[in-house]
């Protein structure tokens, strides 16, 4: 397990952060897919809680397992303590998400609405869960902060998950593939449509062709709503 503290240079996250707010989220995919990364859309489940709500900012990896327990009917669990587990608010920095591999754990909420409020005070963006997370009336409330989960669980998730790595390779749900890897400094974003990752080394190149394709169709869109026929505006701005 890697536990490394956080030393990020966040400068320019902040600034960065702002363009890719601006993006629609199927315009990124459309720039990823032109440069050959068709397979980088999270399970079409992991979305916002909030509709509206967009998020973008760079990736803190997290991969959690499913704590042991012994099965007599009663669901009696060991007493086992994991003296490894780090403290996640100590590799928070200003822009950042907290991605989470749920690992084998299938119906706990793996945090709730008070750990949500410690990330967002730390710096943090938002959190995208392959799994569940609890308190979804009390994370409606957080404002400027993004949850993208499977859904939400009563269920705690003392003795029966908890963090084994940080700042590591991980794998999250996909759609076209079956797992999207993601590395720590990729770019993360989230809305309506769905959460993307922006591989960090390619991150520059796509930010820039998301722009000009957002902008061409904004372009298109004032036009359509000023009455323009609709093939006179996708000759001139090439969307559709």
């Amino acid at each position: 397990m890697l536990f490394e503290s956080n030393t990020k240079d966040n400068k320019d996250i902040l600034s960065l952060q702002i363009r890719w707010n601006n993006i629609r989220i199927a315009n990124i995919y459309d720039a990823l897919e032109n440069m050959g990364f068709s397979n980088q859309c999270l399970d079409l489940s992991i979305r916002p809680f909030i509709p509206s709500k967009h998020l973008a900012g760079m990736a803190i990896t997290v991969r959690g397992v499913r704590d042991p327990m012994d099965y007599d009917g009663n669901e009696k669990f060991k007493d086992v303590l994991f003296k490894g587990s780090p403290n996640l608010l100590d590799f928070i920095y200003p822009g950042s998400v907290l991605v989470i591999d749920g690992g084998d754990e299938k119906t706990a909420g793996k945090m709730g609405e008070m750990t949500c409020w410690s990330f967002k005070q730390a710096g943090a963006k938002g959190v995208v869960i392959d799994g569940y997370i609890r308190d979804r009336l009390g994370l409606d409330a957080i404002d400027d902060f993004c949850v993208c989960a499977k859904g939400t669980s009563p269920i705690e998730s003392n003795k029966r998950w908890h963090v084994d790595s940080v700042n590591i390779p991980i794998t999250i749900s996909g759609t076209l593939t079956s797992q999207v890897p993601i590395y720590p400094g990729d770019w993360i974003i989230g809305g309506d449509d769905g959460v993307i990752v922006v591989p960090q080394k390619i991150a520059n190149e796509v930010l820039t062709i998301a722009e000009d394709i957002e902008n061409r169709e904004n372009g298109m869109r004032k036009d359509l709503f000023n009455g323009e026929n609709f093939m006179d505006t996708y000759k001139k701005w090439g969307r559709s």
